[in-house]
């Protein structure tokens, strides 16, 4: 009898199935293909139950259609199961062709995953292909492959899953392969609803865009070109983020580019490097930032960058209307403010402040640590180090830069072993006071003394690498950084500065002379600057102690 009724049966499941892809080729939208996905399911293959899980674009998975049973339908219908659970579930269990299926005995492991599930009771399989109320069966959907893949599946799009055939056994060849073709059909159907949606925004956008700019242009361009400030307008998103397509007369003037070569550029091609970061993240947030713009001449001038981005209904951002300011005088302003908070007033060295902040930028609290392997480890991983032309602190790391111990892209500074030779180099510090320099203040006045505290910043700075740091500390003392030096190094340049400071020096109209003492410390990491400072202070005065009195100055 099952021999002459299973031709019927196979004939009434193709007329199903046929049916369900006419529904599925009529539905007005995707919402109505997957419902019809899941009622042709168990309307046509006879499970109790069947799901459409979806692919979002965030990759997770959203339950977008449920057949079967009303309860379990507005219990799970638009939960999200992640990808990587969804994931799991396919690469495990049998493989039936395209099918996954996974028995009870495995699913197990499964049961606290964040995929939505619904299980139908039913007793304990009494026969070998009785079906469990615990077994799984998926059949993933696939974007159709396109011609020439050799007939590779594309990117799965969503996943048909069912439950509890109702005749309570597992599915043979016929039920198998019957499921893999609504699988197949729905992943087509899918595919051309999604194409169907993005020509149908496409359409929509296009028209709305065409509108709008036939409505406002002749408004929008007068507002636009007389704007008594700078104005552009520039791509927002995509490949083409941030070229500018449009400038008004005020923002060409202000970068003395024409408007056809403005259109070459992106604000990215203009700003400087510097500040680069700073208009990435004011394109993305359509907010404001103070950064350099570069003139034709090779200048760059300080401006005041406000955007506005212009939204479309349906697509959101579009692009960015950018507002530009010239604020090239009060940014000096304020760059001549922070340079005398930072300098000293008289001789336009960096100052005490200046000074103990470059030094602190080059060292870092060791962490506690009594294992001289761990000790071993840091000095290896901090690397090497230099100063900028300007004195600033930069790392430099042969191969790459890394962090240790939290220290992102930290250059550990050690000093060279006291009595060796061994060729380390390191941070000196070297700490000078001026000797006699309060016998000129006392016998010509201040004003000789000024002139004589700006002729010894004056040499000194002569007299050192462009990437070292000569600050006045204070008084008569000042303090030269001067980095990659050895012991030895150090010490001819302290005899290099002192001959240099002893030479006579014109002050009111008179020749003077002073002396110097010079003290050499070492900077290395686990010091302060403090601590640093005052080491190369006292060995300063064990110099000026070592010293007779008469010898201490040139006369």
């Amino acid at each position: 009898m099952e021999t002459e009724s299973e031709p019927y049966v196979r004939l009434a499941s193709l007329r199903q199935l046929h049916q369900v892809m006419a529904e599925m080729n009529t539905a007005r939208s995707l919402a109505d293909t997957l419902q019809t996905v899941a009622d042709g399911v168990v309307t046509a293959l006879g499970y109790e139950l069947a799901c459409v899980n979806l692919v979002r674009p965030d990759n997770n998975l959203v339950v977008a259609a449920f057949a079967g049973n009303p309860a379990a339908e507005a219990l799970i219908t638009g939960r999200v199961g992640s990808r990587e659970s969804w994931e799991r579930r396919l690469a495990m269990g049998e493989t039936w062709g395209d099918l996954v299926f996974i028995p009870h005995t495995e699913g197990w492991v499964l049961d606290d995953d964040d995929v939505p599930q619904w299980y139908t009771d039913g007793p304990a399989p009494r026969f070998e292909d009785e079906w469990h109320p615990s077994d799984r069966l998926f059949a993933p959907m696939y974007m159709p492959a396109a011609p020439g893949s050799g007939g590779a599946c594309g990117e799965l799009i969503g996943v048909l899953s069912v439950d509890r055939p109702r005749n309570g056994r597992r599915p043979g060849a016929w039920g198998r392969e019957a499921l893999q073709m609504y699988a197949f059909q729905a992943a087509i159907a899918i595919s051309n609803a999604r194409l169907r949606a993005n020509m149908q925004r496409a359409l929509v956008r296009l028209e709305r865009e065409q509108q709008a700019l036939r409505a406002s242009e002749e408004s929008f361009r007068q507002a636009f070109e007389y704007a008594p400030s700078g104005m552009a307008i520039a791509e927002m998103g995509g490949d083409q983020h941030g070229r500018i397509l449009r400038t008004n007369d005020a923002l060409c003037r202000l970068l003395g580019r024409p408007a056809s070569a403005m259109r070459r550029y992106s604000f990215s091609d203009l700003v400087h490097p510097e500040d680069i970061g700073t208009l990435l993240r004011t394109s993305a947030e359509g907010g404001r930032a103070e950064l350099r713009l570069g003139r034709r001449d090779g200048t760059y001038v300080w401006v005041s960058l406000r955007n506005s981005v212009v939204a479309d209904a349906a697509d959101g951002p579009r692009f960015l209307l950018t507002h530009v300011e010239d604020i090239e005088d009060r940014k000096r302003r304020e760059l001549q403010l922070a340079h005398r908070a930072s300098h000293d007033s008289l001789t336009g060295l960096p100052n005490s402040a200046e000074l103990r902040s470059r030094l602190a930028a080059r060292l870092c609290q060791r962490p506690q640590s009594t294992h001289p392997a761990a000790v071993d480890a840091m000095d290896t991983a901090y690397g090497h180090a230099a100063f900028d032309a300007n004195g600033h602190g930069f790392d430099y790391r042969p191969g790459g830069a890394e962090s240790f111990d939290g220290y992102d892209h930290h250059v550990h500074t050690a000093a060279p072993e006291e009595g060796q030779d061994d060729g380390t180099k390191g941070l000196a510090v070297l700490f000078c006071d001026l000797d006699g320099f309060k016998s000129i203040n006392d016998r010509f006045g201040h004003n000789a003394g000024d002139a004589v505290l700006i002729e010894v910043a004056r040499r000194l700075s002569r007299q050192v690498r462009d990437g070292d740091t000569v600050a006045r500390l204070g008084g008569d003392e000042f303090v030269i950084l001067a980095d990659g030096l050895g012991r030895a190094d150090a010490a001819d340049l302290a005899v290099r500065l002192r001959n240099e400071i002893i030479q006579p020096i014109r002050a009111e109209g008179r020749a003077v002379r002073v002396g110097a003492s010079f003290g050499i410390g070492w900077a290395h990491c686990g010091m302060t600057a403090d601590e640093v400072l005052k080491s190369a202070d006292e060995r300063m005065y064990v110099e000026k102690r070592s010293r007779p009195k008469q010898h201490r100055r040139a006369g």
